[in-house]
């Protein structure tokens, strides 16, 4: 598995396994199988309510925990600087481990104002060793450099809705300049995706893969690091197996052509769609 370097010295693989909406024994068998196959980042949030599954996709897994890395999200309704912490603390107990190795700001939730002290709080937990390194999700440009003013701590991951549809250039910008990894949810477009459209077609008959395969190539050209998730073990292999090709720059730019300004899959701009 290829990585990417974090701004805080540390790495992620260069593609994760999405876990929403995977709970119960079934969820436990589909993360199980994602380890089986290959990944070794598993991402998961509080508002997921499939943190324990997670922990024990682990160590069904048999995997030694330095391989793996697992990630989670504070909610909404755990803003606050010690009430993050407090919630980092709890999904630890949940997962059954004694150390995250990614948390994220699952949203800013801006008229709550709380952003900058959970932030605060985030950053407290990595200098207590509750977490390797944090960062935050829909976080948007003046966001970012709001709690980067006020701590002086750059996130390592800003987590944001990124496929074909809504490419997110702007923001890639952004995170390229303050050494931000981008990270992609829904990075395969779920009920919008792409798979029919001519960039797309084209370049899985040109290079003898998948349209899945494409985007996620695409994703990775681009820069980001796509979260797929799947419960068939089949397909958990061919996300995975994006590594043996490579898209030419004109099959990259067509693809990213293919955004709208109003792209999004459900209209979640983080400026007024919250979550608790």
């Amino acid at each position: 598995m290829e990585t990417y370097e974090l701004n805080d010295g540390t790495t992620l693989p260069k593609i994760g396994f999405g876990t929403y909406p995977l709970r119960g024994e079934n969820g436990i068998a589909a993360m199980t199988s994602a380890l089986e196959v290959g990944y070794r980042l598993l991402d998961s949030a509080v508002n997921y309510r499939n943190e324990y599954e997670v922990g024990e996709a682990l160590r069904r897994s048999g995997l030694p925990r330095d391989e793996v890395q697992i990630a989670t999200k504070v909610p909404g309704r755990d803003h606050g600087r010690g009430k993050a912490i407090a919630s980092i603390e709890a999904s630890l107990e949940v997962m059954g481990l004694d150390r995250l190795d990614l948390v994220l700001i699952h949203w800013p939730n801006p008229s709550q104002g709380k952003y900058v002290r959970t932030w605060e709080g985030l950053v407290e937990a990595r200098e207590q060793g509750l977490v390797r390194s944090i960062g935050v999700s829909n976080f948007t440009e003046p966001l970012l450099q709001e709690i980067i003013d006020a701590t002086g701590v750059i996130p390592a991951v800003n987590q944001i809705e990124l496929h074909p549809r809504f490419p997110q250039v702007d923001m890639r910008a952004v995170h390229a300049r303050l050494g931000i990894q981008t990270s992609s949810w829904s990075p395969l477009g779920k009920r919008d995706a792409a798979y029919d459209e001519a960039p797309v077609a084209d370049a899985a008959k040109a290079h003898g893969v998948t349209p899945a395969q494409v985007i996620l190539r695409w994703q990775l050209q681009i820069g980001s690091l796509p979260l797929p998730k799947s419960a068939n073990p089949e397909r958990q292999r061919t996300n995975l197996d994006v590594f043996g090709f490579e898209l030419t720059d004109a099959e990259v730019e067509a693809i990213t052509g293919l955004g709208k300004p109003d792209g999004r899959l459900f209209g979640g701009d983080p400026n007024t769609h919250e979550e608790m």
